[in-house]
């Protein structure tokens, strides 16, 4: 695929800029610190969280053992997404990612949106995971305000993002490498007791699958209201192609770590929700609220739900450290290309955008304020608030995928690395399915919200960018 080249591994700044000087400080590079199994950490790490051990028993209670399948349509979309971002990404890596590739198929309007649009919704979550883990240090110490934990976690993970980008992979490596081994570890105690190879257990068959109404107790629809409750779990996969410009060889660690990161998240999160429709009844109170911690109690591993809740709050707080180091990278991307302050372009001589790092952070602090006043509808209002940004990520990098093939099949020669199977037929396919799923949130109340406040947000973004265009066009013309 046709790239215009750049001069290093990030993204180049605009021809239409004012270039800064190599001397300059604050005019350093990205560092290139990370090794490809931190790359593959961050993204595990990304997606790996709540929306795995809190979010499936709402996916069961709504579709029963038919979630599955919901989880398998969900796959099916992120594996198909992340081939077509490992297509772009390849080729030219760069901690823009896909705003940089919207950039190049649609033009200036489209990086604009897509990295502006990303960077809110990162800024969101990484506010969202600090009041979720705050939550939980409240209930085990209630003497302490929720607030008090909140910042607590907000200043230490800053503080990790501060360090050079080596030192913060190494970190994240073995902080994510926790809520790995208890995924694996449920794999490996799931699949013992459902052969019945744990004492006190026996072998369960599928009774729970065919029984209490069926594999499809709920109907089609209950697939597809799970859908809508599962689908927005594997959001944060992306942020690998955004860590890997900071390894020392982007593309081979792309090629390598977009394929085994997709092939892990799909065994963790299916497998994990396989296993608890086989031990678990869909319709029992422990299915639809804690499946975990349900299944945990039946294997008789001594207080679960307090294993769970440490497990969880690891989860929260290592999905924010990496979702918050994606935020600055997509930051710092905005400001090379003059789309976002030209402050956070300094970097401080190990290599870290300190300032994208600060900015980025900053909302999270402010939401400290609010856990102050009204602890208990914080996180609430701020899920709220994250809407269909996923599926707006996804769409953008599909419909680029299959803009840049074409420009690319235009000029002799220049062929894509990494190409998408079944192009273009899969591509579109991936966009009706996603486009599928929008559609399907305007029947549902709650995800209806969500939509409209995604669909504001996004428009909000778009005409700011339309009006920057035409300021720098009246500028350039005087």
């Amino acid at each position: 695929m046709a790239f215009r080249k750049t001069t290093d591994s990030n993204t180049a700044p605009r021809a239409d800029l004012p270039r800064r000087d190599s001397s300059e400080p604050g005019a350093a590079a990205l560092g290139t610190g990370l090794k490809q199994r931190h790359v593959t950490m961050l993204a595990i790490s990304g997606v790996i969280g709540a929306g795995l051990f809190l979010g499936a028993g709402a996916g069961i209670h709504a579709a029963g053992p038919g979630i599955l399948i919901s989880y398998c349509v969900a796959g099916l979309l992120m594996v198909l997404v992340m081939r077509m971002l490992a297509e772009m990404a390849v080729d030219q890596p760069s901690s823009g990612s896909f705003s940089v590739y919207a950039e190049k198929a649609f033009g200036r309007w489209a990086g604009f949106t897509i990295g502006w649009l990303y960077w809110s919704g990162l800024v969101v979550v990484v506010a969202a995971e600090a009041t979720g883990a705050g939550a939980i240090a409240h209930s085990w110490l209630p003497g302490v305000p929720q607030w008090v934990f909140v910042l607590a976690s907000m200043a230490a993970l800053t503080v990790v993002n501060l360090f050079d980008v080596g030192r913060f992979g190494e970190f994240e490596f073995w902080f994510g490498a926790v809520k790995v081994t208890a995924v694996v570890g449920f794999l490996v105690l799931g699949a013992l007791a459902v052969f019945g190879l744990l004492p006190d257990t026996h072998a369960v068959g599928l009774t729970n699958l065919t029984g209490h109404g069926g594999f499809l107790p709920n109907g089609v629809s209950g697939v597809m209201t799970g859908l809508l409750a599962v689908v927005f779990a594997f959001g944060g996969v992306e942020l690998v192609t955004i860590a890997a410009a900071e390894s020392a060889n982007p593309r081979e660690a792309l090629r390598k770590t977009t394929r085994t990161v997709v092939a892990r998240l799909l065994l963790f999160y299916i497998g994990s929700v396989a296993l608890m429709v086989l031990l678990l009844p869909w319709d029992s109170a422990s299915a639809t609220t804690s499946p975990f911690v349900a299944v945990l109690d039946r294997i008789g591993i001594p207080a679960a739900a307090q294993l769970m809740n440490v497990v969880v709050l690891t989860s929260l707080l290592s999905a924010l450290n990496s979702n918050l180091y994606g935020a600055s990278r997509i930051g710092f991307s905005l400001a090379q290309r003059g789309e976002a302050p030209r402050g956070l372009l300094h970097v401080s001589t190990a290599g870290v955008p300190r300032r994208a790092v600060l900015a980025s952070v900053a909302f999270g602090f402010v939401t400290v304020i609010l856990n102050v006043f009204a602890p208990d509808h914080v996180l609430p209002f701020l899920l709220n608030t994250l809407g269909a940004m996923v599926l707006v990520i996804w769409m953008a990098i599909a419909l680029s995928q299959i803009r840049l093939r074409h420009l690319a099949n235009r000029t002799p020669g220049q062929t894509p690395t990494v190409r998408m199977w079944g192009h273009p037929w899969l591509s579109w396919t991936a966009v009706a399915g996603m486009a599928g799923v929008l559609a399907l949130m305007c029947t549902d109340d709650d995800a209806r919200s969500q939509l409209i406040s995604t669909a504001t947000l996004t428009a909000l973004i778009i005409v700011a960018a339309v009006i920057r265009d035409m300021l720098t066009k009246n500028e350039s013309q005087a």
